[in-house]
């Protein structure tokens, strides 16, 4: 081998030699660099996340002696308090973290606390919903009497309006031989007169002279004033309860709920979606299913632990023709007043049913013994007339009446606005 060989390869070597160690070294500089900046991004986000949190919370003076014992602690010692809503973002390959983003949690929405219409409103509303009802009963009753001279079919007539009105045998008789005698009916007289005579002969078989107030608006209450709902399936009890309670808080009333409904899913949870929008705490047991008289019996014991001054009951509708599920209500009734006396049963009866609501009111007043009606549905309705047949056949009042499917459409009931609203 000759010089000029020895000589190159030796090159060769010492070049391979020089480009290892070039390139150790650079590999040595890049990662001291790339340390450095993620010492200085960590710095920089440690002093922001310090000004925010100083921001952010107010300074306590600590403890004496506390200052002086943190002091002594190394800084490895000291983490940083845990700031909730904050979450760290992991660095590069896993490594220390170098942001920290701020995660607000959205708040839970409380619905706002509806302010129920008062009794005035509700009278109005009355009076304007039934004027608008096209109820045939009062025109046609109008259209015979306006006759000059009303022979035997025209009386029959008369009677066979008000049957279908749903007035009910007895009080359409007592009310034809009323109309009979009256001189402003069977002498020739004007329109006016006809009316008149038709509406006071109207008022005294409703009843203008008769206690149609709640027992919880009487002066000197019970409190609390415990009311049971009763009634057939589909009627609106529970709806009529939501609303009823809206009555009594627009009143100022302190009010509480009894979901006594075990048997049918959504009762309770329809009766706490009325309470909620008023504020009005309900009573309902944990399963579905369970004794609805043991439920009763917790909500009265909560109403008077609370010192409410109404507790309404809701139960479940049931068949009246299914005795022992009548039997059930006298059994609500009794473990109640263990707690607190019933002072109100109110039947719910659907004004479009007529004459077949009035063997369901009689069946439901032996059972649990009841203290008013309300009527729904009585808006728009050609049977308007069972006002007059139920207060007949019970012997109790209709005390409310829902005349739509607003929220505050039930009212107190008024007789002058409901012949007003009848006879158009």
């Amino acid at each position: 081998m000759d010089t000029n060989m020895v000589y190159g390869i030796i090159a060769v070597v010492v070049i391979a030699v020089l480009l290892i160690v070039g390139g150790i070294w650079m590999d040595r500089s890049r990662k001291k660099n790339i340390q450095q900046s993620q010492e200085a991004a960590k710095a920089k986000a440690d002093e922001r996340l310090a000004a925010e949190r100083a921001a952010q919370k107010p300074t306590v003076p600590e403890p004496a002696g506390q200052g002086r014992e943190r002091a002594e602690q190394t800084p490895d010692t000291l983490a940083p308090p845990a700031e909730p809503g904050l979450v760290e973002e992991p660095g590069p390959e896993g490594g220390e973290s170098l942001e920290a983003v701020v995660v607000e949690e959205p708040a839970e929405p409380v619905p706002p606390v509806e302010k129920p219409e008062g009794k005035k409103g509700r009278l109005q509303r009355l009076r304007e919903r039934l004027s608008k009802s096209g109820n045939p009963f009062g025109k046609a009753l109008f259209n015979i009497l306006a006759k000059d001279h009303l022979s035997e079919t025209d009386w029959e007539d008369v009677e066979d309006t008000l049957l279908l009105a749903d007035v009910g045998a007895e009080a359409s008789e007592q009310l034809v031989e009323q109309l009979r005698t009256d001189a402003r009916v069977t002498g020739e007289t004007d329109p006016t007169q006809l009316r008149e005579a038709l509406r006071s002969e109207l008022l005294a078989l409703v009843g203008t002279d008769v206690d149609r107030s709640l027992e919880a608006e009487k002066p000197g209450a019970k409190k609390p004033s415990v009311i049971i709902m009763v009634g057939v399936n589909g009627t609106g009890k529970t709806t009529t309860a939501g609303k009823l309670a809206r009555l009594f808080v627009s009143e100022d009333k302190t009010v509480m709920l009894g979901a006594a409904d075990t048997f049918r899913a959504a009762a309770a949870d329809q009766l706490e979606t009325w309470g909620a929008k008023v504020d009005v705490p309900v009573v309902r047991s944990d399963k579905e299913g369970a004794d609805p008289a043991s439920v009763a019996f917790e909500a009265a014991a909560k109403a008077k632990d609370d010192d409410v001054d109404v507790l309404i009951i809701d139960t479940a509708g049931r068949l009246q023709n299914k005795a022992n599920l009548m039997d059930e209500l006298g059994k609500i009734r009794r473990v109640t007043e263990k707690n607190l006396p019933v002072d109100e049963v109110l039947l719910v009866l659907d004004a479009t049913t007529g004459q077949n609501g009035m063997a369901q009111a009689k069946v439901f007043a032996e059972a649990i013994g009841i203290t008013g009606v309300v009527l729904t549905k009585l808006d728009g309705s050609a049977k308007g007339g069972i006002v007059i047949s139920v207060q007949k056949e019970l012997g109790v009042p209709v005390k409310l009446v829902g005349v739509g499917e607003g929220p505050d459409d039930l009212a107190p009931f008024d007789p002058e606005s409901f012949v007003d609203g009848i006879l158009g």
